[in-house]
Protein backbone atom coordinates (compact mmCIF):
# COMPACT_ATOMS: atom_id res chain seq x y z
CA UNK A 1 0.00 0.00 0.00
CA UNK A 2 1.38 3.14 -1.07
CA UNK A 3 1.51 5.99 1.53
CA UNK A 4 -0.70 8.39 0.25
CA UNK A 5 -3.24 5.58 0.24
CA UNK A 6 -2.03 4.06 4.28
CA UNK A 7 -2.45 7.88 5.37
CA UNK A 8 -6.04 7.73 4.02
CA UNK A 9 -6.72 4.13 5.78
CA UNK A 10 -4.87 5.81 8.97
CA UNK A 11 -7.69 8.47 8.71
CA UNK A 12 -10.41 6.12 8.38
CA UNK A 13 -9.14 4.18 11.41
CA UNK A 14 -9.61 6.91 13.15
CA UNK A 15 -12.93 8.14 11.93
CA UNK A 16 -14.37 4.88 12.67
CA UNK A 17 -12.64 3.69 15.77
CA UNK A 18 -13.31 7.15 17.69
CA UNK A 19 -16.17 8.99 16.84
CA UNK A 20 -16.68 11.06 19.88
CA UNK A 21 -20.12 11.17 19.96
CA UNK A 22 -20.36 10.04 23.41
CA UNK A 23 -18.13 13.04 24.15
CA UNK A 24 -19.94 15.43 22.49
CA UNK A 25 -23.49 14.53 24.06
CA UNK A 26 -21.72 14.94 27.25
CA UNK A 27 -20.19 17.97 27.07
CA UNK A 28 -23.80 19.42 25.68
CA UNK A 29 -25.73 18.32 29.12
CA UNK A 30 -22.89 18.18 31.83
CA UNK A 31 -23.65 14.87 33.23
CA UNK A 32 -22.85 11.20 32.48
CA UNK A 33 -24.94 10.23 29.02
CA UNK A 34 -25.36 6.66 31.22
CA UNK A 35 -27.42 8.56 33.74
CA UNK A 36 -29.15 10.51 31.27
CA UNK A 37 -29.69 6.90 29.65
CA UNK A 38 -30.80 5.33 32.86
CA UNK A 39 -33.65 7.67 33.16
CA UNK A 40 -35.98 7.32 30.42
CA UNK A 41 -39.36 5.60 30.81
CA UNK A 42 -39.77 2.34 29.25
CA UNK A 43 -42.62 3.89 27.26
CA UNK A 44 -40.10 5.88 25.24
CA UNK A 45 -37.80 2.73 24.83
CA UNK A 46 -40.76 1.55 23.40
CA UNK A 47 -41.09 4.74 21.21
CA UNK A 48 -37.33 4.68 19.97
CA UNK A 49 -37.44 0.45 18.73
CA UNK A 50 -40.12 1.33 16.83
CA UNK A 51 -39.29 4.77 15.41
CA UNK A 52 -35.78 2.96 14.38
CA UNK A 53 -37.49 0.08 12.86
CA UNK A 54 -39.73 2.10 10.54
CA UNK A 55 -36.43 4.88 9.91
CA UNK A 56 -34.32 1.85 8.50
CA UNK A 57 -37.12 0.11 6.59
CA UNK A 58 -37.78 3.52 4.88
CA UNK A 59 -34.27 4.03 3.88
CA UNK A 60 -33.61 0.45 2.67
CA UNK A 61 -36.85 1.45 0.39
CA UNK A 62 -35.73 5.01 -0.65
CA UNK A 63 -32.15 2.74 -1.18
CA UNK A 64 -33.62 0.21 -3.35
CA UNK A 65 -36.21 2.02 -5.29
CA UNK A 66 -34.86 5.78 -5.76
CA UNK A 67 -31.38 5.71 -5.23
CA UNK A 68 -30.23 5.88 -8.96
CA UNK A 69 -26.64 7.53 -9.61
CA UNK A 70 -28.14 9.31 -12.73
CA UNK A 71 -30.67 11.32 -11.12
CA UNK A 72 -28.89 11.69 -7.51
CA UNK A 73 -28.15 15.72 -7.23
CA UNK A 74 -24.95 16.52 -5.72
CA UNK A 75 -25.10 19.11 -3.03
CA UNK A 76 -23.04 19.96 -0.04
CA UNK A 77 -23.26 18.13 2.94
CA UNK A 78 -24.03 21.37 4.70
CA UNK A 79 -27.32 21.59 3.07
CA UNK A 80 -28.06 17.90 4.67
CA UNK A 81 -26.73 19.09 8.26
CA UNK A 82 -28.77 21.79 8.40
CA UNK A 83 -31.85 19.90 6.86
CA UNK A 84 -31.57 17.09 9.58
CA UNK A 85 -30.71 20.34 12.40
CA UNK A 86 -34.61 21.72 11.61
CA UNK A 87 -35.97 17.87 12.20
CA UNK A 88 -33.84 18.20 15.36
CA UNK A 89 -35.63 21.44 16.26
CA UNK A 90 -38.94 20.15 15.63
CA UNK A 91 -37.59 16.95 18.02
CA UNK A 92 -36.55 18.99 20.34
CA UNK A 93 -39.77 21.73 20.68
CA UNK A 94 -41.90 17.92 20.89
CA UNK A 95 -40.17 15.97 22.78
CA UNK A 96 -39.43 12.19 22.36
CA UNK A 97 -43.46 11.98 21.35
CA UNK A 98 -42.27 13.57 18.00
CA UNK A 99 -39.48 10.65 17.42
CA UNK A 100 -42.01 8.39 14.68
CA UNK A 101 -42.31 11.59 12.40
CA UNK A 102 -38.80 13.31 13.06
CA UNK A 103 -36.54 10.20 12.96
CA UNK A 104 -37.69 8.80 9.91
CA UNK A 105 -37.41 11.95 8.12
CA UNK A 106 -33.72 12.29 9.43
CA UNK A 107 -32.53 9.36 8.48
CA UNK A 108 -33.42 9.74 4.59
CA UNK A 109 -31.76 12.68 4.46
CA UNK A 110 -28.35 11.39 6.16
CA UNK A 111 -28.95 8.03 3.68
CA UNK A 112 -28.53 11.58 0.85
CA UNK A 113 -25.56 12.83 2.49
CA UNK A 114 -24.10 8.94 2.78
CA UNK A 115 -24.69 8.29 -0.66
CA UNK A 116 -23.11 11.56 -1.83
CA UNK A 117 -20.24 10.39 0.27
CA UNK A 118 -20.24 7.16 -1.48
CA UNK A 119 -20.23 8.26 -4.83
CA UNK A 120 -16.99 9.91 -4.04
CA UNK A 121 -15.43 6.90 -3.38
CA UNK A 122 -16.72 5.84 -6.78
CA UNK A 123 -19.25 3.74 -5.71
CA UNK A 124 -21.87 2.27 -8.33
CA UNK A 125 -25.02 3.19 -6.50
CA UNK A 126 -27.72 1.12 -9.19
CA UNK A 127 -26.41 -2.07 -7.72
CA UNK A 128 -28.02 -3.69 -4.74
CA UNK A 129 -24.50 -4.30 -2.57
CA UNK A 130 -23.29 -0.73 -3.05
CA UNK A 131 -27.24 0.51 -1.89
CA UNK A 132 -26.94 -1.32 1.27
CA UNK A 133 -23.36 -0.60 2.12
CA UNK A 134 -24.90 2.70 2.55
CA UNK A 135 -28.01 1.22 5.08
CA UNK A 136 -24.59 -0.38 6.35
CA UNK A 137 -23.69 2.89 7.91
CA UNK A 138 -26.20 3.17 10.39
CA UNK A 139 -24.80 0.25 12.10
CA UNK A 140 -21.70 2.12 12.62
CA UNK A 141 -20.90 5.27 14.96
CA UNK A 142 -21.58 4.06 18.81
CA UNK A 143 -18.86 3.24 21.31
CA UNK A 144 -18.59 -0.38 22.27
CA UNK A 145 -19.59 -0.14 26.25
CA UNK A 146 -23.07 1.25 24.94
CA UNK A 147 -23.44 -1.81 22.72
CA UNK A 148 -22.51 -4.73 25.97
CA UNK A 149 -22.11 -7.92 23.99
CA UNK A 150 -22.07 -6.60 20.45
CA UNK A 151 -18.91 -6.03 18.96
CA UNK A 152 -18.73 -2.13 18.18
CA UNK A 153 -15.52 -2.35 16.24
CA UNK A 154 -15.50 -2.05 12.53
CA UNK A 155 -15.06 -4.90 11.60
CA UNK A 156 -16.73 -6.36 14.09
CA UNK A 157 -20.25 -4.63 12.94
CA UNK A 158 -19.14 -5.43 9.15
CA UNK A 159 -18.67 -9.40 10.50
CA UNK A 160 -21.63 -9.13 12.12
CA UNK A 161 -23.65 -8.28 9.07
CA UNK A 162 -22.19 -9.61 6.20
CA UNK A 163 -24.31 -12.52 5.69
CA UNK A 164 -27.21 -10.59 6.29
CA UNK A 165 -26.32 -8.34 3.64
CA UNK A 166 -25.30 -10.69 1.14
CA UNK A 167 -28.55 -12.67 1.48
CA UNK A 168 -30.57 -9.37 1.13
CA UNK A 169 -28.90 -8.01 -1.96
CA UNK A 170 -29.05 -11.14 -4.00
CA UNK A 171 -32.12 -11.33 -2.79
CA UNK A 172 -33.02 -7.43 -4.55
CA UNK A 173 -31.08 -8.33 -7.32
CA UNK A 174 -33.41 -10.97 -8.21
CA UNK A 175 -36.70 -9.68 -6.74
CA UNK A 176 -36.15 -5.68 -5.84
CA UNK A 177 -38.59 -4.89 -3.04
CA UNK A 178 -41.72 -6.22 -4.25
CA UNK A 179 -41.93 -8.39 -0.84
CA UNK A 180 -40.66 -6.26 1.78
CA UNK A 181 -41.44 -8.25 4.73
CA UNK A 182 -39.28 -11.75 3.15
CA UNK A 183 -37.58 -13.23 5.81
CA UNK A 184 -34.17 -12.11 4.57
CA UNK A 185 -35.50 -8.37 4.44
CA UNK A 186 -37.04 -8.57 7.74
CA UNK A 187 -34.05 -9.94 8.97
CA UNK A 188 -31.47 -7.06 7.83
CA UNK A 189 -33.62 -4.76 8.86
CA UNK A 190 -33.40 -6.09 11.93
CA UNK A 191 -30.06 -6.50 12.16
CA UNK A 192 -29.27 -2.63 11.90
CA UNK A 193 -32.15 -1.83 13.53
CA UNK A 194 -30.51 -3.01 16.30
CA UNK A 195 -27.26 -1.12 16.47
CA UNK A 196 -28.67 2.06 14.95
CA UNK A 197 -31.02 2.01 17.91
CA UNK A 198 -28.04 2.62 20.21
CA UNK A 199 -27.25 6.05 19.00
CA UNK A 200 -30.98 6.72 19.11
CA UNK A 201 -31.33 5.86 22.36
CA UNK A 202 -28.40 7.97 23.13
CA UNK A 203 -30.01 10.91 21.69
CA UNK A 204 -33.17 11.06 22.90
CA UNK A 205 -31.90 10.23 26.72
CA UNK A 206 -29.92 14.08 25.88
CA UNK A 207 -32.80 15.64 24.35
CA UNK A 208 -35.20 14.80 27.17
CA UNK A 209 -32.53 16.70 29.63
CA UNK A 210 -34.59 19.49 31.54
CA UNK A 211 -32.21 22.20 29.77
CA UNK A 212 -32.35 20.86 26.00
CA UNK A 213 -34.99 22.63 23.83
CA UNK A 214 -35.57 23.08 19.88
CA UNK A 215 -32.13 25.17 20.11
CA UNK A 216 -30.04 22.86 21.63
CA UNK A 217 -32.68 19.84 19.77
CA UNK A 218 -31.10 21.12 16.40
CA UNK A 219 -27.28 20.86 17.62
CA UNK A 220 -28.27 17.81 18.68
CA UNK A 221 -29.23 17.13 15.34
CA UNK A 222 -26.52 18.16 13.39
CA UNK A 223 -23.91 15.85 15.98
CA UNK A 224 -25.77 13.17 14.57
CA UNK A 225 -25.80 13.45 11.20
CA UNK A 226 -22.07 14.57 11.58
CA UNK A 227 -21.41 11.62 13.49
CA UNK A 228 -23.04 9.84 10.01
CA UNK A 229 -21.24 11.26 7.62
CA UNK A 230 -18.10 10.65 9.31
CA UNK A 231 -18.58 6.87 9.54
CA UNK A 232 -19.89 7.02 5.39
CA UNK A 233 -16.32 8.16 5.04
CA UNK A 234 -14.56 6.24 6.43
CA UNK A 235 -16.59 3.45 5.33
CA UNK A 236 -16.18 3.97 2.04
CA UNK A 237 -12.82 4.75 2.47
CA UNK A 238 -12.01 1.10 3.35
CA UNK A 239 -14.25 0.04 0.46
CA UNK A 240 -12.84 1.91 -2.35
CA UNK A 241 -9.10 0.50 -0.70
CA UNK A 242 -9.86 -3.37 -0.59
CA UNK A 243 -11.49 -2.84 -4.44
CA UNK A 244 -7.70 -1.74 -5.06
CA UNK A 245 -5.66 -3.82 -2.70
CA UNK A 246 -8.12 -6.77 -1.92
CA UNK A 247 -10.04 -7.08 1.43
CA UNK A 248 -7.41 -8.86 3.34
CA UNK A 249 -5.01 -6.52 2.93
CA UNK A 250 -6.86 -3.83 3.95
CA UNK A 251 -8.14 -5.58 6.92
CA UNK A 252 -4.62 -6.80 8.10
CA UNK A 253 -3.23 -2.97 7.96
CA UNK A 254 -6.24 -1.70 9.41
CA UNK A 255 -5.67 -3.75 12.11
CA UNK A 256 -2.26 -2.87 12.25
CA UNK A 257 -2.69 0.63 12.66
CA UNK A 258 -5.39 0.38 15.07
CA UNK A 259 -3.18 -1.04 17.41
CA UNK A 260 -0.24 1.33 16.59
CA UNK A 261 -2.85 4.03 18.03
CA UNK A 262 -3.09 2.59 21.30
Amino acid sequence: MNSTDLQELREAVELLENPGWIANLTNLIGVPLESAISRLPRRIKVRITGAVTKSIRVALEIAVKTMDQTKEVSVSNWIHRAAVGGTGALGGFFGPWALTLELPISTAIMLRSIAFIARSHGEDLTVPESKLACIEVFALGSSSSSHGSLDASYYGVRIGLARALSEAAEYIAAKGLADEGAPVIARLIARIAARFEVVVTEKVAVEIVPVVGAVTGATINVLFINLFQKMAEGHFTIRELERKYGPEEVKKQYYKLRQDAD
